[in-house]
């Protein structure tokens, strides 16, 4: 790992300064420094995005699809040193790291096959008489200069699902990483930078939120796309003026184990989808609701196969749990653990914090008014609770603010459709977590998890606009031949 990182302003990299330090996760130590960009870089960076916007609207899609798979390549060319960035800065283990690696791999590749398939419609407008003669059609045009704010949980990829829509549609961007993990998105601009995008094609610039609101307010810039807490997301949707807003702010997913589940199969993958990266995910499952006839059961297989994970150094092979992306926020999991079971909460494993380092924990007959009901944990923290009719079921996934994703272990058709028309999410995953994903696929929330999707064909609706064509062709004179 270098001993110091530029930004990239208008495709160059930049030091004016080297005043953002990335600790190791795991020890606490000071491994790099970052350059910051202060409120007049911003300035130049979307002034230099404008001028960008001509040219890269006017690229064939196959210039921009070879960019994106310039990429591809290149990623794979720096797998390991991207995983251990990934490792160091956000604290992930090492495994779950070269996943997130192969996820920024497959958004840039499904960009770049993406990238020539934007295609619009003809269409027949003759549906009344005062329309004869007239035919329609339309295409998609980029909308202009982006501004993209990426979170700390998945530095690559979640920068990866806003930056190669945009290439792919052909929309310059400016970028503001997490200041807690910026360097997969600076490994992302340096290799952005050995292409020939147009000077303005992106910019990526690590600032302080108070310095960052020109990402936010600028009027230069079409679309504002966050990633991160529901406050943020919603206060920066009121200050974003007339551009599109597009918001992925997270949930307290909940998924329901039926009466007749594959146990095995059930506890295997609310492990993975509970505790993986620490439960520091949107869709990690944090209430898990059981039949009553089996809940004894599952909950004492979650318990031991929960009490088997490993923590530790996310270096190790073996480590399952990792360090909270910081001790502040491990912090607040153990006060809201506490706050439940001083409210009559049980707790069934772990519960215990050393640093940001904190237990996979498992409670039961926690309140519903507790946070760990009703907030986002965004840790290592499931509840338990039982039901006897799957519509009661249904109905207590939807008693929450938020809506992103929710699980449904069962095998009957019936009651999947029935998931599916009722309940208030994004996402009805059946005979699974509701933390899987596909980089593909429409992902999003609705209430306070969101407004719009990512996936990279959704993203790049997002990133376009509808431009009709109408051609009227004149009625012939009287007696016929030309008009």
């Amino acid at each position: 790992m270098k001993s110091s990182y530029p930004y990239y302003l208008a495709n160059q990299p930049r030091s004016p300064n080297q005043e953002l330090a990335v600790t190791d996760k795991y020890t606490g130590k000071e491994v790099t420094r970052v350059a910051m960009a202060d409120a007049a870089a911003i300035d130049e960076a979307i002034a230099a995005a404008v001028e960008a916007a001509r040219p890269m609207r006017v690229m064939p899609p196959f210039r921009r699809q070879e960019i994106l798979q310039h990429c591809v390549g290149r990623f794979r060319e720096r797998f390991d040193e991207l995983a251990d960035s990934l490792c160091v800065e956000a604290g992930k283990p090492i495994k779950d790291s070269r996943g997130e690696v192969t996820r920024l791999i497959d958004t840039f590749r499904i960009a770049a096959e993406e990238s020539v398939r934007m295609t619009g419609e003809v269409m027949n407008l003759e549906i009344s008489p005062r329309a004869e003669g007239y035919r329609g059609m339309y295409k998609r045009v980029p909308i202009g200069p982006c501004s993209f704010i990426s979170p700390f949980n998945f530095p690559l990829n979640l920068a990866a699902h806003k930056i190669a829509p945009a290439l792919a549609v052909g929309c310059p961007f400016v970028l503001k990483p997490a200041s807690y993990t910026p360097l997969g998105a600076l490994i992302i601009g340096e290799v952005l930078a050995e292409t020939d995008l147009p000077r303005g094609a992106f910019s990526i610039l690590p600032c302080k939120r108070e310095g960052a609101e020109l990402f936010t307010t600028d009027e230069r810039l079409k679309l504002l796309s966050f990633t991160g807490s529901p406050g943020v997301g919603w206060d920066l949707k009121a200050k974003a003026g007339k551009k599109k807003v597009v918001l992925e702010l997270g949930g307290n997913a909940a998924c329901i184990v039926d009466e007749d589940a594959d146990l095995d199969d059930a506890v295997e993958r609310l492990i993975t989808g509970a505790f993986y990266q620490s439960g520091q995910s949107c869709i990690s499952v944090q209430r898990i609701l059981i039949h009553e006839s089996i809940y004894e059961e599952l909950r004492d297989r979650l318990v031991r196969a929960t009490a088997k994970l490993v923590s530790g150094n996310p270096r190790d092979e073996a480590t399952f749990i990792g360090p909270i992306i910081s001790e502040k926020d491990a912090e607040r999991i153990e006060e809201w653990i506490d706050s439940a079971l001083n409210a009559g909460a049980k707790l069934l494993c772990g519960g215990q914090r050393n640093g940001a380092m904190l237990d996979a924990t498992l409670l039961e007959n926690v309140p519903q008014s507790e946070k760990l009901c009703t907030e986002e944990v965004f840790g290592p923290v499931a509840i338990l609770g039982r039901f006897s009719s799957f519509d009661r079921a249904l109905a207590e996934v939807n008693d929450s603010a938020y809506g992103l994703q929710a699980g449904i272990f069962t095998r009957d058709l019936y009651k999947m459709q029935r998931a599916w028309d009722e309940l208030e999410v994004g996402g009805v995953m059946i005979g699974e977590v509701p933390s899987w994903r596909v980089d593909n696929m429409p992902y999003g929330g609705v209430k306070d998890s969101g407004l719009g999707r990512e996936g990279v064909r959704f993203a790049m609706e997002d990133m376009t606009e509808i431009r009709n064509l109408v051609i009227r062709t004149p009625p012939a004179r009287a007696g016929g031949g030309e008009p």
